[in-house]
């Protein structure tokens, strides 16, 4: 049993930690309703002027379709490609499969700027050049992780039983998958595109040394930064992004814990 003062230690740990994460987040938030441009404490409130500045800046709405179009196209690429990659690994058994497992999880665990720099190099190296193309490739290597884990975890949760009495009451393996595979997979594979779809919308680092020309909402933030007469502006758009930001997290996680064996197999344990 723990005691009391356990207790309350791992509790004002967590505090501060929740404090460490969130209370900057509270602050960006707390200065764009601020009617001055700069930093001082405490703010001047209540304003939402910079809001509709933030949304006639030139620069924002086109910044907004790129990085919602980019995010979209490589969460479909990561989807087809961490699927397949995953149906592989768990139903095969050949040469290599536990290092091609490893080689597919490796992305998101290098440094971002390691990421970017190879990225970079290949896209330079190849002639594919920088800009829209080049940026959905890199976002896709990372997002095909999240995707592959999700599913991969959720298929080795499938009972192989399933797909037994699918094939021995007569399904052919088209029927199998549509009937029995995919409605069990079905949350994995809408948390992994969430997360995949999060992940790309606010990516800095390998953006940057793939966009060339292109712009995106991170790298609009990053370049008005260091600009004190348009802070207030980015710290709009932060507080929006970060908003919305919350929902497709929120949503996987719901997706990833649900139960991924269908109302047949709920049905049949009650």
């Amino acid at each position: 049993m723990e005691s009391r003062a356990a207790r309350l230690f791992f509790r004002a740990m967590m505090v501060i930690a929740l404090g460490f994460l969130y209370v900057p987040l509270a602050l960006v938030a707390i200065y764009a309703f601020s009617k001055g441009r700069g930093s001082s404490w405490p703010p001047d409130l209540f304003t939402t002027k910079w809001f509709a500045l933030a949304w006639n800046h030139p620069d924002l709405k086109p910044a907004l379709v790129n990085s919602l179009s980019i995010a979209a196209v490589a969460t479909i690429a990561a989807l087809i490609l961490g699927s397949l990659a995953a149906f592989a690994v768990h139903r095969f058994r050949f040469f290599g499969r536990d290092a091609i497992s490893f080689a597919l999880v490796l992305p998101i665990a290098l440094p971002g700027i390691v990421t970017a720099l190879a990225l970079s190099s290949a896209a330079d190296v190849s002639g594919l050049g920088f800009g829209f193309l080049s940026i959905v490739i890199g976002h896709t290597t990372f997002c095909i992780v999240v995707v592959f884990n999700n599913v991969i975890a959720r298929l080795r949760r499938t009972p192989g039983s399933l797909l037994e009495a699918s094939m021995d009451l007569g399904a052919a393996g088209w029927e199998t998958f549509r009937y029995v595979t995919l409605p069990s997979i079905r949350s994995a594979l809408l948390a992994g595109g969430l997360l995949a779809f999060g992940l790309s919308f606010d990516e800095i680092i390998v953006t940057k040394y793939l966009a060339g020309t292109t712009g995106t909402l991170p790298i609009f933030i990053y370049r008005n930064l260091s600009r004190p007469t348009n802070k207030p502006i980015v710290n709009v758009v932060a507080l929006v992004v970060g908003v919305f930001s919350v929902l497709p997290v929120y949503l996987a996680l719901r997706f990833a814990g649900e139960g991924g064996i269908g109302p047949t197999t709920r049905s049949s344990s009650a």
